[in-house]
């Protein structure tokens, strides 16, 4: 198995955590989407995975597969998987923020960028409220909301400052070898 991506990105962090976590053979190829003028994939944005014949375009489809291939279950409770696609919400808007304010745009004068802002302060208390995994129990939807907060504090994107259960996410997480193994380069 091949994946395709950055160091810096959740999507390919929580990618390369199943990957670990699965005991199969696989490589990372690293890939800057922003400046590859062919990637190699229709969604222009990564992570994505050549398996074989089998080609995945996105991390969700990725980690299930890692997941099954594995032999371990992907997440199978509907709870977990609403937080795990809060995570992904939440992740989609704080990148798009990124991404918008590097290509020069005043967050702070778009209808759009401020809903989207909203968005983000949402779905972190919502994210807030969940339950706290024990340690070494951690499920997908734990490591999609790690990795997105995480990445929120790398890029100094969201402040989880009076999100006493985010920050304890974090604090478990940092005791998780797979976790701290993929964490962006300094």
């Amino acid at each position: 198995m091949k994946l395709f991506g950055s160091f810096t990105s959740p999507f390919v962090r929580h990618c390369r955590i199943a990957l670990m976590q699965s005991g199969l053979d696989w490589e990372m190829a690293e890939l800057d989407i922003h400046t590859s003028k062919d990637p190699g994939t229709p969604t222009l944005r990564v992570p994505f995975l050549e398996d074989g014949a089998l080609t995945l375009t996105d991390s969700t489809p990725i980690v299930k597969h890692v997941r099954e291939k594995a032999g371990q279950e992907f997440i199978t409770d509907v709870k977990d998987l609403d937080r795990y696609c809060l995570a992904n919400t939440l992740l989609d808007s704080a990148i798009n923020l990124f991404l918008l304010e590097r290509s020069g745009l005043d967050l702070n004068e778009n209808v759009y960028t401020r809903r989207q802002q909203k968005r983000v302060d949402l779905i972190l208390h919502e994210l807030n409220s969940a339950p706290i995994p024990a340690v070494g129990a951690f499920g997908d939807a734990d490591y999609r909301v790690a990795v997105g907060v995480a990445w929120g504090q790398f890029r100094n994107r969201f402040s989880i400052e009076g999100h006493s259960n985010l920050v304890r996410l974090l604090e478990l997480a940092g005791e998780d070898a797979a976790f701290v193994a993929t964490a962006p380069p300094a």
